[in-house]
This record gives C-alpha cells, structure tokens and sequence, in this order.
C-alpha cells in the first residue's frame, strides 16, 4: 500500500496505534518507534525528554527527524528517503501528508534487512572489509563539514563529565571502587589531553562526524559498509575529533574479540586520513586511550542502565584497561619483494599490546600518498627511481618518531635492502629509548616470483623485474631474526609481542 490504511480514531496520541495497525512489525527503542511495510519504514520519534535530548513536542521530533534525513543522507543516501507529515484528517482519521492537522512526524526509509547488520555478525568483518571500513570511514570525516565550536577539549570534557555522573548513578551495580577508579583516571588523562585536543580543534579536527559509530549501526550490502543512524539530536555529541568517531568502532571490535579487525581498520584509517588531513593527523593518536576508555565507558552505563550488569562490568573493566596503555614499541620488517613482509606485519600489529596494536607504516603505502595516486593505483618506473624512494624512507622514519612521540607502537615494513636503511631504524629506535627488533623475511626466488605473480589488491607494484634487480643486488649483512619457514614464521609470532 502507498500508505498505512486511513482508520478513525479520537486523539493525536492515536497515530502511533493507526501506523502499527498495517504494520508487519513495529521495532521499539528508547527514543523511537521503527514501523515496518514491505519495502519501506516509517520512524517515529517518541515525545521523551531524557537531558541530552528533547522529543517533547511535535516540533522538536520534527527538526530532529530533518536533521537525522540530511545528517544521514552524507553516508547513506539509498537508505534515507523523506519526512513525512502525520496528519489528522477533517474526518477523523489519519494519513500521510495532505490535508489535516500535523500532529507528528516520520522519517521515511528504506526497509534493510536488520540481520545484515555488523553487531549481529561481527566476525563478517574479514581483513578486506575492515580494509574498507577504515578508508570508507577516513573519506566521509573528510567530507564532513568542520565544526570550529566544536569538538575539542569541550566536547570530550563534557561526555567525560555525563559518563562519570551515569557511573556513580549506577555505582551500586558497577561496585563504587570501580567506578572511582575510572572516573578519577579519566579525569587525569582528561587533563593530560586537553592541550591537544584544543590544537586539533584549532586545526580543523573538529567535524561533523557519525557520532555514534559502533558495528549496531553498520549495514553490510553487496559486501559494502553503510554507516546509518547517525547522532543527530545534540551537537556536543556529533560535533567531535574523527578519531573519537573511529574509537567508538575500535573499541567495539577490540571488546568483541576481533582486534585484528579492528588494527587493520586503525591502519587502513591512517593512511586514508592521510591523504587529506594535514600531518597533525598522527599527533592525534596519543589521545587514542582516553577516547578508547570513554567509548567503554558510555557502553557501561548504557549496559547498567539497561540491566545487563555483567556485559557493563566488563565494558568498565576494558575502559580502565584503555587508560593504562604500556610504553611503545618499535619493529621493523624487512625483505625481498614477495618475501610476506606485510602479512607478517599485520599477523603481529594486534597482538603488540595497546589496545587495537601497532601502527603499520609502510613504504608501499607513504610512496602512493607521495605520488597522490590511490593505494591500488600503478605508478611508473619513475616512482622507484633511487631519489624517490630516498623520499619514501625519509617519511617513514619522520612519520614513524612521530608515532612513536604519541605513545603507539610501530612497525616498519619496507624492504630495507641496504645496510644504511636498516642502521636508521636502529638509529631511531636509540633515539626513542627503544631497542629495534628487526625481522628479515628470507624465501626463495622460484616462491617470491609465484606470490608476486599471484598478488591482487595489494599496494606494492612490485613484478617479476623488479625482484630480479633485487636478487642481483647484494643486501649486506642482515643481523635481523631471519624468518625462512613457516613455523619460524609462527615462533616469531609467539615471541615478538611479549618480548
């Protein structure tokens, strides 16, 4: 039908009854009513007031609803279609639009399947969708408008704040020792933080952003992420630094047990957020604990508040853990082009501890971003002149003291084929405190040309000629932990991040 059927009732209130009466299934949540027909959805606002919203009146919902259509519309337009007027007819009953009183308003959607959404199947986020995920992410805060009230030390401050006062609210079910402990730990850090994060605001970090970006609302169509249901009725929770955005999402597959997915979503992110924002970007990762431990933190009062007392211990438990993040760490990868330098790289990035693991920095990538061709994009010959790889390793060493400033830990995966580039990592490293651990990725010339000739999807242009340059040149003496087999390969694996 064009319409819910036309029925008689007696009062405004009645138009939620009239819209359920067609429906083949009405989704009921705190702050709205979703009514189902076949191919579409009509959400309704419920007229609640819960202090940091306000759906009172019909013209409070009605600007909500308008924002949430435009807000939603940056990163799925397909989804969201019109408002649409409830209106009460001079007979009596109820239609959409037309004549009559306005007594409520609907946001009109298309109907999606509520099963093909990522917190139902968390483990759908292979490394390819989290690969997309963090890039899909890095281009819509790109995109987003800058927000210069926003965002910033106030923004923070004041979820900081409501997450302490919904903590000691609830502190009879979290344990009153708990919750002081992560309130009195978030403040600390808090304040550690505030500098930077007015230096990203005055930078431009502060956007409109999705606000509420956890796997519940992100939809998987024809393989595709779509992120929906946006926060739309309070700016101070919307208008805020991208990488809190992302947290949201970081921290809700590290909770769930897929940090692995959640590392190649940070290190995708990264390199997508490179290309557009300016190089302050990275600085921004040593606020990553604090906006880690407050998204846990939101999900552990909303657990308590809901009554799953268990699930919001743990999420308290995971903020106190995000605070205490451990010193950085620096490694490097090295090898032959085919040699599985990146895979290794990002079988180890998770498990190094610091919550969702090490940043991956990687020549391949910083050399595509130098060029400003996408990731998958060819370059020519010219780009692997020795001048322009003298670049390329010139930014991977700046960018990886700059991780390192931040408190995160790195990986380097470059092929390090002289002894001079291998010397500069180490040289870093004792700049930093830290003691290089090296892995060199050994294989023989008949596997490393297979693999390059079956190499898809990857940001190396790296063929069989240029192996063949490589096999002919004469890499050193390499004191790196050399990896030849696949149960060194996994010993490595074993070792490294403990030690």
């Amino acid at each position: 039908m064009d319409d819910p059927a036309s029925v008689s009732l007696t009062t405004t209130d009645d138009a939620g009854e009239w819209l359920a009466r067609d429906a083949e299934r009405v989704i009921e949540t705190s702050c709205a009513r979703i009514y189902l027909f076949g191919d579409r959805a009509l959400k309704v606002k419920r007229p609640v007031m819960l202090g940091f919203l306000d759906f009172s009146t019909a013209e409070k919902r009605r600007w909500a609803l308008q924002r949430e259509l435009t807000f939603n519309r940056a990163t799925a337009p397909d989804i969201y279609r019109s408002l649409r007027a409830i209106k009460r007819r001079p007979d009596g009953g109820y239609g959409l639009d037309g004549p009559g009183e306005t007594v409520d308003w609907a946001l009109e959607m298309r109907r999606f399947d509520d099963d093909a959404v990522l917190a139902n199947h968390p483990d759908w986020v292979t490394a390819e969708l989290a690969e997309t995920l963090g890039r899909t992410i890095a281009m819509a805060h790109a995109e987003a408008p800058v927000s210069p009230s926003g965002g910033g030390l106030k923004a923070m401050a004041y979820t900081v704040e409501s997450n302490a006062g919904h903590l000691r609210t609830l502190a009879d079910r979290l344990g009153e020792s708990a919750v002081e402990r992560v309130v009195a730990a978030t403040d600390l850090a808090l304040a550690e933080q505030a500098p930077l994060l007015e230096a990203r605001r005055a930078a431009g970090f502060a956007r409109r952003c999705h606000g509420d970006l956890h796997l519940g609302n992100i939809l998987l169509e024809n393989n595709a992420p779509i992120l929906f249901d946006c926060i739309e009725f309070n700016d101070a929770l919307s208008e805020i630094d991208p990488l809190y955005d992302l947290a949201f999402l970081l921290m809700d597959l590290v909770f769930r047990g897929r940090r692995e997915a959640a590392n190649r979503v940070l290190n995708a992110y990264l390199d997508e957020a490179a290309r557009t924002f300016p190089a302050s970007l990275w600085a921004g990762l040593t606020a990553m604990p604090l906006m880690l431990s407050a998204r846990a933190t939101v999900r552990a009062h909303v657990s308590a508040a809901t009554g799953d007392v268990a699930v919001a211990r743990a999420y308290l438990v995971a903020a106190e853990q995000h605070l205490a993040a451990p010193p950085p760490r620096l490694f490097a990868v090295g090898g032959l082009s085919g040699s599985g330098k990146t895979t290794f790289a990002r079988a180890l990035a998770p498990q190094i501890p610091g919550a969702p693991g090490a940043v991956i920095l990687r020549t391949d990538e910083i050399r595509k971003r130098q060029w400003g061709v996408r990731p998958l994009d060819r370059l020519p010959r010219s780009a692997y002149s020795a001048e322009a790889s003298r670049r390329a390793y010139v930014e991977l060493f700046a960018l990886a003291d700059a991780v390192l400033a931040t408190g995160r830990s790195v990986i380097l995966d470059a092929a390090f084929l002289t002894a001079a580039e291998r010397d500069r990592a180490e040289t870093l490293g004792r700049r930093r405190g830290l003691s290089l651990q090296g892995v060199w990725m050994d294989g023989d010339a008949a596997t490393l040309r297979r693999r390059l000739a079956a190499r898809t999807g990857d940001a190396s242009d790296a063929d069989g000629p240029v192996l063949d340059r490589q096999l002919a040149g004469d890499q050193g003496a390499v004191s790196w932990r050399r990896l030849r087999s696949q149960s060194e390969i996994d010993q490595a694996l074993a070792d490294l991040p403990g030690g």
